[in-house]
């Protein structure tokens, strides 16, 4: 018997499996970032000296209690990124423009452990979790007939997405617990 693409069912896996990918990905981010910035700011400041002093500033006040709340707050929105997809059979555009930015910010980590020449946090479950897993969902989507054309102006909303809930989780977490 021959499949229609839609006769084929996204499941739980591909939508809510976004949120386990990101999860087992951001708990080496939790592991490593505190400790390997603190070690590697002074090698990333000669290595790059165009960044400006204040970028650095701020990334070196980050402590381990801020970066895992905004951490927290991302987990919220790929969470709800999830639900999204799950809800409507992965055919949500804010779960797939999740997803795209889930994978592109995979490679962007393989691009900084490659400018820094070595390790990065992200880095070691990019190439075994973030992409494979990107790659995957993607290929259920499109068999499921649900996964919406990419264009480069998608891949950039994607990365877009990833950079803003980003910068948000940040400034949520900053202002919560610089608030008390």
């Amino acid at each position: 018997m021959t499949h229609k693409p839609s006769d084929h069912h996204v499941g739980p896996a591909v939508t809510l499996g976004l949120l386990a990918a990101w999860a087992l990905h951001d708990i080496e981010e939790l592991a490593a970032m505190p400790g390997w910035l603190r070690r590697n700011a002074p090698v990333l400041r000669e290595r790059f000296p165009g960044v400006p002093e204040a970028v650095w500033r701020r990334a070196e006040s980050v402590d381990g209690r801020q970066f895992a709340a905004a951490v927290g707050v991302m987990g919220a929105i790929v969470a709800a990124a999830s639900a999204a997809g799950a809800a409507t059979g992965g055919r949500s555009a804010f779960f797939q423009t999740a997803l795209d930015g889930f994978g592109l910010h995979g490679l962007a980590h393989l691009a900084q452990a490659a400018a820094f020449r070595g390790y990065t946090p992200g880095s070691a479950t990019s190439p075994v979790v973030v992409v494979p897993f990107t790659l995957w969902a993607r290929s259920r989507l499109r068999r499921a007939g649900v996964l919406r054309p990419t264009r480069a102006r998608d891949l950039a909303l994607g990365l877009g997405l990833a950079g803003a809930a980003t910068v948000a989780s940040h400034a949520v977490a900053h202002r919560v617990l610089r608030g008390r």
